[in-house]
């Protein structure tokens, strides 16, 4: 891999939300953590870590933008969510769905944020609409390419039309790096079988996953063997999780403005358990993205039963992995990170 590649690296304070939850660590301790790793993009959801949000106070943003300069940090990414119901046994209009919008276009655009998440289920037609006030508001609308979806499915494809017939600049992609995921993570399966999972049904479960069956016949396969429903929800849960080919980044490379690092567990510096990312960074080198990887840490959820969650270390380890993968050299600063 070339040495002058222009991929940055940055955390989704997602990755925080076990300590954050639980008052171990504040917004600014994970703005910390974060510059503690020279990790310097920023991806925050605002319903989760701004108080009053959608508002934003003097009093707030006089704090933010503080801890922006202090910790030497770079606002990237707002992740934005649309309730399509509003009321019981009503759907938002599309006309409410686009207010929606436009009101975290404009948070993003506060907080110094040049990008917004939009959640996959959004309508291209609804993206369409919004192009005009994310190019008033000059905030990049990225699609999120979540699994089971990926980048060349129907859905995504339907998205790229209406990107390359408005031509706006304005609107891309987000892919999540959950789209490759090559073995089911080990920590949501040891969770299944510490709930009464079959371990036997468990190996079944994930050696047919790594050889690409199709989930549907997995299912299939275990409810002819059993009806125990823990062991259902295994084979479920293989649906909820894909791998398709790196390289199919290649073509839409220049409306990819973002990247969800989603990961469930690093087992060491330098290997994430399910997905290959030495496969997908590679690919992104290739293609000259230039944006940032953001940690998104997923793997607290299933250890929280016999662990106690320690999402820091998890982060820190994805991001030396980058640093192997970037091949860069420079060390980590300590600038007051707190690690629980």
């Amino acid at each position: 891999m070339q040495k002058n590649h222009k991929i940055k690296r940055g955390v989704s304070l997602y990755s925080f939300q076990e300590e954050y939850f639980l008052r171990k660590m504040s917004l600014e301790d994970c703005l910390a953590a974060c510059a503690s790793m020279d990790a310097r993009g920023i991806e925050i959801i605002g319903e989760q870590m701004v108080p009053g949000f959608p508002k934003l106070t003097d009093a707030f943003l006089e704090k933010w933008f503080g801890w922006i300069k202090q910790y030497g940090l770079e606002p990237v990414c707002h992740d934005m969510f649309l309730d399509f119901k509003k009321f019981k046994g009503r759907r938002l209009t599309e006309e409410e769905q686009l207010q929606s919008i436009v009101r975290d276009l404009k948070f993003a655009n506060k907080l110094g944020c040049k990008i917004i998440r939009v959640i996959v289920s959004t309508t291209p037609e609804l993206m369409q609409k919004a192009a005009p006030y994310a190019e008033k508001y000059d905030v990049k609308m990225g699609i999120e390419v979540h699994s089971p979806w990926h980048i060349d499915n129907a859905w995504m494809k339907k998205h790229f039309e209406v990107m390359e017939k408005t031509g706006s600049p304005y609107l891309g992609f987000i892919p999540d790096m959950g789209t490759y995921t090559k073995k089911l993570p080990r920590v949501m399966i040891d969770n299944l079988i510490r709930k009464g999972a079959s371990e036997s049904i468990a190996k079944f479960v994930t050696e047919a996953y790594e050889n690409g069956v199709l989930s549907e016949y997995i299912v299939g396969e275990v409810s002819a063997m059993t009806k125990k429903p823990i062991d259902m929800a295994l084979a479920e849960s293989s649906r909820f999780y894909s791998y398709t080919n790196p390289r199919q980044l290649l073509p839409y490379m220049n409306r990819i403005f973002h990247i969800h690092a989603k990961f469930y567990e690093m087992v060491d510096d330098e290997t994430e358990y399910s997905i290959p990312y030495d496969e997908v960074i590679a690919v992104l080198n290739e293609g000259g993205y230039d944006g940032y990887l953001s940690s998104e840490y997923e793997g607290n959820r299933h250890i929280q039963d016999v662990f106690e969650v320690d999402s820091v270390e998890q982060v820190r380890r994805q991001q030396q992995m980058f640093k192997k993968l970037l091949k860069e050299n420079s060390p980590a600063r300590s600038l007051g990170a707190v690690t629980p």
